[in-house]
């Protein structure tokens, strides 16, 4: 997989065509997978997000088959990708050009395809398609820009911040009244422990007194 191979062992239609090879599969429907360099048919334990697998349940593994990457001889479908294309033209391939469908979503993207400023109005120049509904009506359909500045989103940025900054204000009154509130009590012990200390100064004199007299 991924090697580029010369189009003209396929015919001589496809005479000076280079072709990657992109994948495949055997006669009974197994898929290649690139990084398994083998031209056999093994078999991996495999979860979610593994190529030619998919979890019934969350968390699940399970031994499945699939193809080496190596082409080999019970190779049913290979699949290519033109990368270079010949003299002669192939009837439905490569006589005609398929316009682009979808264009770019990201502003700075359309940006960049059509060679805008900042200044220029994005909007105008994104990429949509017209077409007949189901009730015989023109519609037109265009996504919607992300990452588009607007005077809204510029406005929710400036309330964002004021909330962030509300928070890191009110922070710091909660952090020096309880400062102060922490303060305070550590004052009324001590002022407690000296009456303490006082009444038991007392005390004993008073004592002393009495039993000197």
């Amino acid at each position: 997989m991924a090697q580029e191979i010369d189009g003209g062992v396929l015919g001589e239609e496809f005479a000076g065509y280079v072709m990657r090879i992109t994948g495949g599969n055997d006669k009974q429907g197994f898929p290649m997978r690139q990084g398994i360099l083998t031209n056999t048919r093994v078999r991996l334990l495999m979860h979610k997000g593994h190529k030619g697998y998919r979890q019934r349940r969350a968390g699940e593994r399970k031994r499945k088959s699939i193809r080496g990457c190596i082409v080999g001889q019970d190779i049913a479908v290979l699949n290519l990708a033109i990368v270079k294309i010949g003299d002669a033209t192939i009837a439905g391939l490569t006589d005609e050009s398929v316009p682009r469908r979808l264009g770019p979503k990201r502003a700075n993207k359309i940006r960049a395809l059509f060679n805008l400023t900042k200044e220029d109005e994005v909007t105008k120049y994104v990429i949509s398609r017209t077409f007949t509904s189901k009730k015989g009506k023109e519609t037109r359909r265009a996504p919607k820009i992300q990452r588009l500045v607007t005077p809204l989103v510029l406005q929710r940025k400036r309330q964002r911040k004021a909330i962030k900054l509300a928070s890191v204000l009110r922070n710091k009154e909660d952090a020096a009244a309880y400062k102060k509130v922490v303060a305070q009590r550590l004052a009324e012990q001590k002022e407690a422990r000296r009456s303490l200390i006082s009444k038991r100064r007392s005390t004993r004199r008073s004592q002393k007194v009495v039993e000197s007299a």
